[in-house]
């Protein structure tokens, strides 16, 4: 059973947009949280095609200490593929996996963001039908008190 939001009276549009403010903000929170995601993966795919033998590169020991050093096997890398595990990788296929991840995201990114527009579209007629709900319960007021 739906109800429509032009019958409901003040009080309850003012719950229904409270509901939505929430919803959309956690969307919005998601979207940027995938958006940071989706570019940690793509400084990887671009960090794979600056791997050389002769670059000097900063290994961590602790989050804020680190240790010069240089790749002893350019060719591989090892790929974190989540839950602590880490695999050897070539770095063609190191590549391909974090582009898949990049692609991966931007198909949640796209439907994330359809479902933001929708809900910002509701928030909109919303207010409009608040806004007009409340001018005439103003006008009924000032109608009662004149009579």
């Amino acid at each position: 059973m739906s109800v429509d939001v032009a019958d409901l009276n003040v009080t309850q549009l003012l719950d229904v947009k409270r509901q939505l403010d929430e919803e959309l903000t956690h969307l919005t929170n998601s979207f940027t949280q995938l958006k940071q995601a989706q570019g940690k993966f793509k400084a990887c795919v671009e960090n794979i095609g600056d791997i050389n033998k002769e670059r000097t590169i900063l290994v961590p020991l602790s989050n804020s200490l680190y240790v010069p050093g240089r790749l002893s096997d350019p060719d591989n890398v090892i790929v974190d593929v989540g839950t602590g595990y880490y695999v050897k990788k070539s770095r063609p296929e190191a590549k391909k996996h974090y582009q898949s991840k990049v692609d991966f995201v931007q198909k949640n990114l796209d439907t994330l963001q359809e479902t933001i527009t929708k809900k910002q579209d509701n928030m909109n007629y919303l207010l409009s039908l608040l806004q007009s709900k409340m001018v005439q319960q103003q006008q009924q007021q000032q109608s009662g008190t004149s009579s």
